[in-house]
């Protein structure tokens, strides 16, 4: 049986996520695991992996200069 579902909308969520809460920006990728099922974004605690490689994507968004070099 499969605890944890996969979300396929994750980058949205991560970007959506830092353009309203910009605090968020700073957390660690279990940290944004549970604030993102908390605050109703996700259903189910999604993969750490999965939330940490979206966050380094939206970061980029975030930070362009970070991203170039």
């Amino acid at each position: 049986m499969n605890i944890v579902a996969y979300e396929p909308n994750l980058l949205a969520l991560v970007r959506e996520l830092y353009s309203h809460r910009p605090e968020a920006y700073y957390l660690e990728a279990w940290e944004l695991q549970s604030l993102l099922f908390l605050l109703g974004y996700t259903d189910s605690l999604a993969p750490e992996a999965d939330i940490a490689a979206a966050m380094e994507v939206a970061r980029t968004d975030w930070t362009p200069d970070e991203g170039a070099a």
